[in-house]
């Protein structure tokens, strides 16, 4: 593993950040997952970045406040944003009390609806297959914890270019098989992602020679980027500058290769 699997610290009730979030929920092709999706704003700026478009993959509290305002920010950005329904509406409540992440991921919380690899992909699949419907031609993803696994598992496929916040779960396999750029907001205190797979994940990198970028952002922990404290200032600034991150890679790395 290059990233350890969600734990207890993943499932700590998150901040919620403040904002009306404007999206819309939408069916995927499959039929039957549900979605948040997002639209720029109709301006000849954003036009420029029609065929451009984001995958977001949520952390393991799914389509909530704070991804809805992110998906928004990214679509304020200039690219269609979707949020997928990864885990069938068994997403962790926001509040969890004694809840057992392992014990969820393997069954679910009502023991028949796992959140492991082969019940995840088709939902990702799904989604990535909904944006180029869609007159998307350049897909990149955004993942965060739990979703960071899967932005990379299709970065080999399906996605042009990924981005990633505090990973958890992500395999060496995974990680080495990737095809395309690569960006990764780390923070300093993180014990799915601590300093030694950190430097495992730049040795890994390295070796694709493809494009990547880790961030290490100091005096924050797992979760910093969608779920923090907005009313701590050193928690705010990592919050605001991995985002910055995010959008600045891909348009680096997805819109400036779509022209």
């Amino acid at each position: 593993m290059v990233s350890h699997a969600p734990g207890s610290a993943c499932c700590l009730a998150p901040y919620l950040h403040k904002g009306s979030p404007r999206g819309e929920m939408i069916t995927l092709k499959d039929g039957k997952t549900t979605a948040y999706f997002a639209t720029p704003p109709v301006d000849a700026a954003n036009n420029e970045k029609s065929r451009c478009g984001i995958v977001y993959l949520s952390n393991v509290f799914g389509i909530f406040q704070n991804s809805k305002l992110m998906a928004d920010c990214f679509a304020d950005a200039g690219y269609t944003t979707i949020i997928p329904d990864m885990f069938n509406g068994d997403q962790i409540p926001d509040k969890p009390i004694d809840f057992d992440i392992i014990e969820w991921l393997r069954h679910g919380s009502d023991g028949r609806n796992p959140h492991t690899e082969e019940y995840v992909d088709p939902v990702v699949v799904s989604a990535i297959r909904t944006l180029r419907d869609q007159g998307i031609e350049r897909v990149g993803s955004a993942g965060y914890c739990f979703g960071a696994k899967y932005t990379i598992r299709y970065l080999r496929s399906g996605i042009d270019a990924g981005y990633v916040a505090h990973p958890s779960w992500v395999t060496e396999a995974e990680l080495a098989a990737i095809a395309g750029p690569l960006a990764i907001s780390a923070a300093e205190d993180d014990e799915y992602f601590p300093c030694d797979m950190r430097h495992k994940s730049e040795a890994i990198l390295a070796h694709t020679g493809l494009p990547y970028q880790i961030t290490l952002f100091q005096g924050v922990e797992h979760g910093f980027a969608v779920r923090g404290d907005m009313t701590n200032k050193t928690i705010k600034f990592a919050r605001e500058q991995a985002f910055l991150q995010a959008v600045t890679w891909f348009n680096e790395h997805l819109y400036v290769r779509a022209l």
